[in-house]
């Protein structure tokens, strides 16, 4: 008897070390980008991106400028990605709109998994900027830290099937200098995804809110609120490439100014065509 106890011990062991390990889900997101948003994507270790993000005027002239696409006001931002460690990458980004110089992490802390031991994935994001203009546009007390604005950003998300992701975010956005009247603190909700329709095509779509908090406002009417940022697109993806063509209603690329400085209406036709491309080298 005790070596059939004995027997039976060791095949619940065995079983228990042959049970597989609960793998991360397949592609919940082929880009670290979403449009105007991060996504939980991060490629592997020692993976270098190369990003280019470009955002055309509005559409309000029409044809006169072909909607927006040779407007004088575009904005562009190229920038370098790199994955130091599995799931945490660095990077930097230079945007022709302020001049903006982006240093920027983030951190992918969980993954959702097939057998959904972790149900969502979980991610940070935050970067540091910093206003390359003339110094006379800060006014006579100026100091460099006037030029810094912060964002951090918390992301869920959760592949639902093998064509729709999802994820919602929460963040905060800080700007050492603003006008007199305009908050240096703003919080943010979104959300966005992914529908795949062919095995390298997707539909992305996005949605960001500012909020009207009291509690952290200082000013009892907020002046020129930051207004919400709609965008809808189309991915087109690879295993090294992503191209993204959409419609958004934020002139801006960097999430700390469409959070505290966006004041284009969606809801009134202000629009503008954009894009994103992104080029992977493994090393």
């Amino acid at each position: 008897m005790l070596a059939f106890a004995l027997h039976g011990i060791a095949q619940e062991e065995s079983t228990e070390q042959a049970k597989p390990k609960d793998k991360p889900v397949r592609a919940p997101f082929q880009s670290g980008y979403l449009i105007d948003n991060q996504t939980t994507f991060i490629p592997s270790e020692g993976t270098l991106e190369y990003v280019i993000q470009h955002k055309f005027g509005n559409f309000d002239n029409g044809f006169s400028d072909l909607f927006g696409l040779y407007a004088p006001g575009a904005n562009i931002r190229l920038a370098l990605n790199y994955v130091v460690l599995k799931n945490v990458q660095v990077g930097y980004g230079l945007t022709r709109l302020n001049m903006y110089s982006d240093f920027n992490a983030k951190w992918t802390i969980l993954e959702q998994t097939r057998n959904n031991t972790i149900p969502v994935a979980v991610a940070l994001y935050g970067n540091i900027a910093i206003d390359g203009r003339n110094e006379n546009v800060f006014g006579k007390e100026y100091g460099f830290t006037n030029r810094f604005s912060y964002f951090s950003q918390l992301i869920v998300g959760r592949k639902l099937n093998d064509w729709l992701s999802i994820q919602a975010n929460a963040s905060f956005t800080h700007f050492n200098k603003t006008d007199s009247l305009i908050d240096h603190d703003k919080i943010s909700v979104g959300f966005n995804g992914r529908a795949q329709f062919s095995p390298q095509s997707s539909i992305l779509f996005q949605y960001d809110i500012p909020l009207k908090i009291q509690g952290i406002a200082e000013h009892k009417e907020f002046t020129k609120p930051a207004k919400p940022n709609f965008g809808i697109g189309w991915e087109i993806s690879t295993s090294t490439h992503a191209f993204h063509i959409y419609v958004s209603s934020a002139d801006g690329i960097i999430p700390q100014h469409n959070a505290l400085y966006n004041q284009n209406d969606w809801t009134k036709g202000d629009l503008m065509f954009g894009f994103t491309i992104t080029r992977l080298w493994s090393f």
